[in-house]
């Protein structure tokens, strides 16, 4: 999880000039907050990791988070 998303995402949909989509603020994020996204791919590979053999928790990849939590965002914000 990313701390303090709600002012990235902002601050990301204030940057790019064309019309915000999903595609475009991932892209825009990525280019924006390069240490936040390292991050959270780190956090996942981590997890990954460390979870015993044969035991499955559902953890989304990094990318399908962070799309999914955009998409919720342009939604609440239309």
């Amino acid at each position: 999880m990313i701390l303090n998303q709600e002012v990235l995402f902002q601050k990301t949909l204030e940057s790019i000039k064309e019309k915000p989509t999903e595609q475009n603020m991932f892209n825009a994020f990525l280019t924006l907050y390069p240490t936040e996204w390292k991050q959270l791919k780190i956090t996942f590979s981590k997890f990954n990791r460390s979870k015993q053999s044969g035991k499955s928790i559902p953890l989304p990849k990094p990318e399908v988070s962070i799309r999914k939590d955009i998409r919720a965002w342009l939604k609440k914000q239309s």
